[in-house]
């Protein structure tokens, strides 16, 4: 497979079939994962990051666990709509990902999604700063994947 439009996505898997969501951070993977269904996100695991090998091993295992036949991954693009250092890490990571399993993947905007996830845990779940920190990588991961099946629905709707 390749990197796709996420528009694309659906056709290139079992109408049954669940996808994962990745926040790739420096330090950190949060990982999400759908329903089957593909209708709603949850924040699965945190994965910290060593190198590539290891850390796709980790997800891999993940994947398997929960049957995930594709990978939405959060793409940070700068408020101006230019890609930076961190979209390009997140390509390369994409790459890398396909030189070792033939899966689809396509990427979703995560512009604030990070800031959207503190702003939450903060106000509706009074969360302290230090299990926020345990937590917002994945809840992220989590919100890029919800948005990437809302658009998802939205579209074939």
């Amino acid at each position: 497979m390749a990197v796709v439009d996420l528009l694309e996505l659906p056709a290139l898997l079992p109408r049954y079939a669940a996808v994962v969501g990745l926040d790739l951070g420096e330090k950190t993977i949060g990982v999400a994962v759908s329903d089957a269904g593909r209708s709603i996100a949850s924040p699965l695991s945190l994965i910290r990051k060593t190198k590539f090998t290891d850390d796709f091993a980790a997800l891999s295992k993940l994947m398997e666990s929960r049957e995930a036949q594709a990978i939405v991954i959060g793409l940070p693009v700068n408020m101006d709509g230019t890609e930076g250092a961190r979209a390009q890490s997140c390509r390369a990571f994409a790459r890398n990902v396909l030189r070792v399993k033939d899966l689809p993947i396509a990427f979703w905007d995560e512009r604030m999604s990070s800031m959207a996830v503190n702003r939450m845990l903060i106000d509706e779940a009074d969360t302290t700063r230090a299990r926020r920190a345990e937590v917002v990588d994945k809840a992220a991961a989590a919100w890029i994947l919800q948005g990437a099946l809302d658009r998802l629905r939205n579209a074939s709707g």
